[in-house]
């Protein structure tokens, strides 16, 4: 048997972008997120700007990172929107108010929500949270985001399609708090719409 400190066994690392008090935005790193139809679930701790800010505005922006932009998540990942610091964050956590600056990443207007896009991240999915239940005795909470619109680099769609090419995309994994990208493919499931035949390059 084993005591591991987290079970971060090879979570995306999504991005979350939403609105401050003060008309600001904040962008966060997080690495439990997981999808369901139209709807995506994030982990977020209580003593989070995040969720701050979902309660007061449920507009968000969820973009998910690739392997490419890992050095940009780490340096976001010690910072945080909340002033003062949080009690249980101040050993390891900073203030920071322009976090996209401060990681290197470049805010980009959205269609149909207020807060901005991170364009370095080829797919990008506007939401409003529609949920949020407490857990774990009150340090987090979980959040049901309704997708609004999805975004995606051409590059990573399969022409003439709505489909995203898993060839192409490939997420950011935290696993472990180690960043890794994915492996080459083993095969695809039985139900995948965007499997290659043997034919195919």
């Amino acid at each position: 048997m084993i005591r591991p400190s987290i079970l971060y066994f090879g979570t995306p690392v999504v991005l979350l972008t939403t609105e401050n008090e003060d008309g600001s935005f904040n962008l966060a790193p997080i690495s439990s997120a997981w999808a369901l139809g139209q709807r995506v679930v994030l982990g977020l701790g209580s003593e989070s700007q995040t969720v701050r800010n979902l309660r007061a505005c449920p507009e968000l922006v969820i973009s998910v990172a690739s392997p490419q932009v890992w050095e940009h998540v780490e340096r976001l990942a010690p910072l945080t929107g909340a002033n003062p610091v949080p009690p249980g964050k101040r050993a390891v956590y900073r203030y920071e108010r322009d976090k996209f600056a401060a990681a290197g990443l470049t805010p980009v207007d959205s269609d149909v929500v207020r807060p901005p896009r991170v364009a370095e991240c080829g797919l990008q999915l506007e939401a409003r949270a529609v949920g949020l239940t407490a857990g774990g005795e009150g340090l987090f909470f979980s959040v049901e985001c309704e997708v609004l619109r999805v975004h995606a680099d051409e590059r990573v769609v399969i022409p003439g399609t709505h489909h995203i090419d898993p060839a192409v995309w490939s997420p950011l994994i935290y696993n472990f708090r180690h960043y890794h990208g994915l492996a080459p493919e083993l095969g695809h499931g039985f139900r995948s719409e965007t499997a290659r035949t043997p034919a195919q390059p």
